[in-house]
């Protein structure tokens, strides 16, 4: 098991899907502001090369495996980290879930799961985070969203039904929350992401990098630190981020 870095006294930042991309960039940004980036994944050997970039980089990580769906294990991994790190500052729920299939295809079993990775982890997620930062008085809990969190398309009945519930999931706890002190976003990802999956599934979309045609993981990430550096005089609840190309 990885070794922990010793306990960095401004607190954590909990990545729930913290992949290679998007994910992982807003760790690295988060645990550049002085916070102690905890990315997640259903294993934590996923996390070693994220965990070791952040650590050269000079800031504090401690990656953790546990499956954003399983309840026991989301209580384990606040209860852990409120013990061993801190007082949990940031939670973001970055898990995509993005598996488009006919309408005329889909199974009860791809959809149930497609809805436990995009609400009930969410949900999971945002209850925990809640739990500690209400009688603090203060947190940041940020989803990401997805142009079908607004949209349906043909094709992604089961991933938009599990982002809209999202979005609701989102919208009630800024509602509640707020005026508690915790600070709710929503931050909707409209466009493609430079990743290796669009690279090599999508050439022709990814030749327009070049030209900002697609959304830079660092870019992202920026945004989410900026949300939680926001004033509560000044909240943002939702976010939409896309390149300056793409049709909405």
């Amino acid at each position: 098991m990885t070794q922990s870095p010793p306990r960095a006294a401004a607190g954590a930042a909990i990545i729930i899907g913290a992949g290679d991309a998007t994910g992982g960039a807003i760790a690295a940004a988060f645990a550049a502001t002085g916070l102690t980036a905890v990315p997640v994944r259903r294993t934590a050997e996923a996390l070693a090369p994220l965990t070791v970039r952040i650590r050269a980089a000079g800031h504090a990580c401690v990656p953790i495996g546990a499956d954003a769906r399983d309840e026991a294990q989301m209580v384990a991994l606040f209860d852990r980290v409120e013990a061993e790190i801190g007082p949990v500052e940031v939670a973001v729920f970055n898990i995509g879930a993005n598996s488009p299939l006919s309408l005329l295809d889909e199974t009860e079993r791809r959809y149930r799961k497609i809805w436990e990775l995009c609400a009930l982890g969410g949900f999971l997620m945002a209850r925990e985070a809640a739990r500690r930062m209400v009688p603090r008085g203060r947190g940041t809990i940020l989803f990401a969203g997805a142009t079908a969190s607004v949209r349906g398309g043909a094709g992604f009945a089961a991933f938009a039904g599990g982002k809209h519930a999202l979005r609701a999931l989102a919208q009630s706890a800024a509602r509640e929350l707020g005026p508690h002190g915790v600070h709710v976003g929503h931050v909707v990802i409209d466009g493609a992401i430079d990743t290796e999956f669009i690279r090599t599934q999508f050439p022709d979309r990814y030749a327009t990098k070049a030209d900002d045609g697609i959304l830079d993981p660092e870019a992202i990430a920026a945004n989410y630190v900026m949300l939680h550096r926001q004033p509560r005089n000044a909240w943002t609840h939702e976010l939409d981020l896309r390149p300056w190309g793409e049709k909405f």
